[in-house]
């Protein structure tokens, strides 16, 4: 019960109470009042009417007829008169019924009144002895308005306390609410502080509240921060802060085989002077610190860039991933001139033959070791050239790149002339056995025969002309097409770009509002960077969807760790893991150890985790030992 409906009973049962002892004490004390009055009356009028027929003939029809017209004026219970003998000379005696008050009244308070006698005489005879009783239905009437005007101002009190009291209760316990909300957002995986009201019962419960909620956030944190030391160590190489070679080469099967990015892009190699030469001209010291500053220019290309990720693959080698530029030679170009402009200049004197670039093409399903052998032989052709030199092979029989307005109305005319169309993969559980739901994917037909094109193909494009709003609420709708036609859930992928459009956001809301019951099967997953890139926008987007029934997941997580204490407010569902964590989990212990925390403090708050990109049946077992509620991936499917 609540304590507005514990307040209203508590005010009635007082109420009650003191109606129940007012009533009491009221019709008692009336009562004593009203008998004694009567008593009075009785004597009285039996006085004055003994002494009125003492003064009268005695012949009966003039008594009888005194009497009659005294018990029809004076409203009495009965008049009497008895001769000296006993016997009776004249009665009248009222013969309907106590109106009034009603009988249960009656019978609860009886009134007790003795008659009034009086002697008649006849002058010095007695005549006979007069006894009357007034009747006590007016004492009753007078008692029963009493109480029933008691008990309507104890009504309107009750009343109007309630109400009052109510005010005066939500005022004070507002606090209260804030921290039952607080409690709330907790069992939701949110973790929020509120202010500390004046009460002192009440601020000592919010102090005691914002102390939980901070410590779980520290401890949050703390684990966080944890992970993320041990992700780098692991995946990062300890000199340049780069990618490790296992942790790059993970990234670039993830390029070349996953639907993320482009069907194409670029692999760029940078080849140093061999390292012990290195360390002969500049000492251990020095070499390490032209490493890092060339590893510094190479990660910091990326900036801007989605998918561009630069690694250490061998001492003195190096080599950037570019999904996003438009050829090999464009991205060899701004390799060199980072390296040639910024790099370059302060080692020149001691390293005059500093580096090599080699850049190539690449296709999605590229071989990724026929890809290294291509980056080689750039890279030495560009040797060939001489010091400091950069080196693109480009496919000659390459297609010609489709021109941003082609693009504008293949993609506008996509939206509304019905070419866009779903694939489902499916997301198992750990011990791959059943379905955890299945994940959509958008596919553009291209042509009449079907032909279609994956996302990573036309959704960059459609991000830089701005249209992956009306794209993904294109995809949102055959989503929910699919789901009133068949079982179980099913993921949605919304775009970075998309998740920051207020229209769109609006826009799917009023969709989602007009199928409550498919909500509840509808997943949204954003990718990680898109989530940081735009957190703010995310963040209003994952209540507004989580308000409607729906449920907010993260993919492709885990590229930037740190930042995923931020995370630990939104109340997320489901989180996937980055499949470069996930390829040849088997061999790598270092990412088995960080994938095993990473596990532990997204359950702690509630999340599902699923890894993403698995290759083989027979990880499974070790994902699930790992923590892993499901797995997706080719070797899912």
């Amino acid at each position: 019960m609540s304590l507005i409906k514990q307040l209203w009973a508590a005010i009635i049962l007082v109420m009650a109470m003191a109606f129940a002892a007012s009533t009491v004490t009221s019709v008692l004390s009336a009562r004593q009042y009203l008998q004694q009055q009567l008593q009075v009356k009785n004597v009285d009028n039996a006085t004055a009417l003994a002494l009125s027929l003492s003064q009268l003939p005695k012949d009966p029809v003039t008594v009888e007829l005194q009497v009659a017209a005294q018990f029809d004026a004076g409203h009495y219970r009965f008049i009497r008169i008895v001769s000296p003998k006993g016997e009776l000379i004249v009665e009248r005696v009222f013969e309907g019924k106590i109106e009034g008050a009603p009988q249960w009244f009656i019978d609860l308070i009886p009134i007790v009144v003795h008659p009034g006698q009086a002697l008649i005489q006849d002058k010095w005879i007695q005549y006979g002895t007069l006894t009357l009783a007034s009747q006590e239905q007016y004492v009753y009437k007078t008692l029963w308005d009493e109480t029933l005007e008691l008990l309507l101002w104890f009504v309107v009190g009750g009343i109007g306390t309630g109400i009052v009291g109510t005010f005066l209760l939500r005022f004070i316990t507002r606090p209260l609410d804030a921290v039952v909300g607080q409690a709330e957002a907790i069992t939701e995986r949110r973790f929020v502080l509120i202010p500390e009201p004046r009460t002192p019962e009440l601020k000592a419960l919010a102090r005691g509240m914002n102390d939980m909620v901070g410590r779980l956030k520290t401890m949050f944190n703390e684990e966080s921060a944890r992970l993320d030391a041990l992700r780098k160590k692991v995946n990062r190489d300890a000199v340049t802060g780069l990618s490790s070679r296992e942790y790059f080469l993970s990234h670039l099967r993830e390029v070349l085989t996953g639907e993320q990015f482009g069907a194409s892009g670029s692999l760029v190699l940078v080849r140093l002077t061999d390292l012990n030469d290195l360390n002969t001209a500049l000492g251990r010291q020095g070499a390490d610190a032209l490493l890092k500053e060339i590893g510094t220019e190479l990660y910091e290309s990326g900036n801007g860039r989605i998918g561009q990720r630069a690694g250490r693959v061998k001492g003195a080698e190096f080599a950037v991933v570019c999904p996003s530029h438009a050829t090999a030679e464009a991205a060899a170009k701004e390799i060199y001139e980072r390296l040639h402009d910024k790099v370059l200049p302060k080692w020149k004197d001691k390293v005059p033959d500093l580096f090599h670039i080699g850049a190539v093409r690449y296709a999605r399903n590229q071989n990724l070791g026929s890809l290294l052998s291509s980056a080689d032989e750039a890279l030495a052709k560009a040797a060939a050239k001489g010091s400091n030199t950069y080196e693109a092979l480009d496919d000659a029989n390459a297609k010609p790149a489709i021109a941003a307005e082609t693009w504008r109305t293949l993609l506008t005319e996509a939206v509304g002339g019905g070419r866009l169309a779903l694939s489902f993969y499916p997301v198992m559980s750990g011990d791959g056995k059943s379905s955890l739901h299945r994940e959509s994917v958008i596919r553009l037909k291209m042509d009449d025969a079907g032909t279609l094109m994956t996302a990573g193909d036309f959704m960059p494009m459609a991000a830089q002309l701005n249209l992956t709003a009306p794209l993904d609420l294109g995809v949102v709708k055959l989503a929910i097409e699919y789901l009133q036609k068949s079982s179980g859930d099913v993921a949605v992928n919304l775009s970075a770009e998309t998740i920051a459009d207020f229209h769109f956001r609006n826009e799917l809301a009023l969709l989602l509002k007009a199928y409550p019951d498919v909500c509840k099967r509808l997943l949204f997953e954003v990718p990680e960077y898109g989530v940081f890139r735009q957190f703010d926008a995310f963040r209003d987007l994952a209540r507004t969807l989580k308000s409607l029934g729906c449920r907010i997941g993260v993919e492709y997580f885990g590229q930037r760790f740190a930042e995923s204490d931020k995370l630990a407010d939104l109340a997320l569902d489901y989180i996937k893991v980055h499949p470069s964590y996930i390829r040849g989990i088997a061999d790598n212990v270092g990412n088995q150890e960080f994938l095993t925390g990473l596990c532990k403090v997204a359950h702690a708050i509630g999340i599902t985790v699923v890894a993403q990109g698995v290759e083989k049946k027979e990880d499974l077992p070790l994902l699930a030992k790992l923590g892993f509620d499901g797995a997706t991936g080719p070797g899912i499917s």
